[in-house]
């Protein structure tokens, strides 16, 4: 006979969702306290539902990526020089005349050159502030010509402080360097990705290696439509800033992997909650983990941006820095409210799952909570096959109405078995 169990507070009143999932009902979580948000924020009871509603999060999720998607088809990316070939123009930004203004140097190249130039930009601030032209490949006659025109407009200053046209540089990109560069970029995702599948297949079970996957390819797909979106310019340091947030997201995705995991373990023996209550909690039990997570590494990025943009003015540094804060946004939001109800989706498909959310909602059935019974584990699911019900007869209404022979009933007062002796608590007692 099992013992009786008191329900906890998230077991009472609970209704079976649309979707495989059991939610409590609103009269329970009426009667439950209440805590302020950071309580309930660090305690990581379950009380932040998640998994319970992910179709607003699938909802929500595939908006962001069909935004991204209508993006990266009708806008395209701004490619660098480096994958789209060209020639890159710079000089000081002072000159004898003062600093120099965009507009001005658009107007000597098109003097010089007989077309726009595709961007002029202005890098850093102060003295250290440089001007950088980029065209369509420019051949040697052409660059010198336009060398000549932009000292003979602005007069940059050298080291020494005088007008040198030295200062003025250029460095051309040839197409098939950039499309060398996109293949290798290309193998060099493709490999991390595989690389990903096979360590999560082996250390977790195929269905959260098919989530962590789905998931990064989720970040791929966002980051590359807010780079499209926004106009950021992609360049090799985007690239190695991308393989380097999709380990962070895989990263964030594992820790809450490790929870769901440890939560889950054996969950099939036990009716107290279901598959996806428990991944829920494992949830809420790593959201500090990923918000201070997250944070930490927000930070140094944003410093770094800082530091890239306002005071060196390092076009490499901003491509780097961008694309990781871009990426840490991404994943952390993914490895919450993505990851997650998407292994949940895939594990209830199981029969294994879907017996024991049955068993769940039929354990915390009204009926059953009158009568006092207590949830039957599979241990104590099994019956003895002398008390197999007639043919004809329904055998779950014949386990109910008539108590099994030999067996107590439910709440009854233990007997002892008459002609026995109560003990004593003496030592051979019964040989005297």
């Amino acid at each position: 006979m099992a013992a009786k169990e008191k329900p906890d507070a998230e077991a009472t009143e609970i209704t079976e969702a649309g979707d495989g999932a059991v939610e409590p009902s609103s009269s329970d979580a009426a009667g439950l306290p209440h805590h302020s948000f950071l309580s309930r924020l660090y305690t990581g009871t379950g009380a932040f539902e998640v998994v319970g509603r992910r179709r607003l999060w699938y909802g929500i999720s595939g908006a962001i990526v069909a935004v991204a998607i209508l993006s990266i088809l009708l806008r395209g990316f701004t490619f660098g020089i480096d994958f789209s070939g060209g020639t890159t123009v710079s000089m000081p930004a002072a000159g004898s005349s003062g600093t120099v203004q965009t507009s001005q140097v658009s107007e000597v190249f098109k003097k010089a050159i007989g077309g726009d130039p595709e961007s002029v930009v202005i890098v850093g601030s102060g003295g250290s502030a440089t001007v950088q032209i980029r065209s369509e490949t420019l051949n040697n006659d052409q660059s010198t010509k336009l060398r000549n025109a932009l000292f003979d407009a602005f007069q940059p200053k050298g080291t020494d402080g005088k007008p040198n046209k030295a200062a003025i540089s250029d460095s051309a990109v040839s197409e098939t360097w950039g499309d060398q560069i996109t293949d290798k970029a290309l193998i060099a995702l493709g490999v991390f990705l595989v690389l990903v599948g096979v360590y999560i297949m082996i250390r977790y079970e195929r269905y959260m290696a098919i989530s962590a996957l789905l998931t990064m390819v989720f970040d791929l797909t966002v980051t590359a439509g807010v780079y499209s979106l926004v106009g950021f310019e992609v360049s090799p340091a985007t690239v190695i800033g991308l393989l380097t947030i999709l380990g962070f997201s895989l990263y964030d995705t594992v820790i809450v992997f490790d929870k769901v995991e440890e939560n889950t373990h054996g969950f099939q023996h036990t009716t107290r909650r279901t598959f996806a209550e428990q991944a829920n909690l494992a949830i809420n039990q790593t959201f500090m983990r990923s918000i201070n997570t997250s944070l930490i590494s927000v930070l140094p990025v944003l410093a770094l941006m800082v530091v890239a943009v306002w005071l060196l003015g390092v076009g490499t540094l901003k491509d780097l820095a961008l694309v990781q804060l871009v990426g840490i946004l991404v994943g952390t939001y993914s490895s919450i409210f993505f990851a997650t109800p998407l292994l949940v989706t895939l594990r209830e498909r199981t029969e294994l799952v879907r017996n024991h959310t049955r068993r769940v909602v039929k354990r915390r059935a009204p009926d059953a909570r009158s009568r006092g019974e207590a949830a039957p584990d599979d241990a104590d699911e099994q019956t003895d096959p002398s008390d197999a019900a007639p043919a004809g007869e329904d055998a779950s209404t014949e386990a109910v109405t008539k108590p099994a022979p030999n067996k107590p009933a439910p709440g009854a007062r233990p007997v002892r078995p008459t002609g026995t002796r109560r003990p004593t608590g003496k030592r051979n007692a019964g040989r005297r």
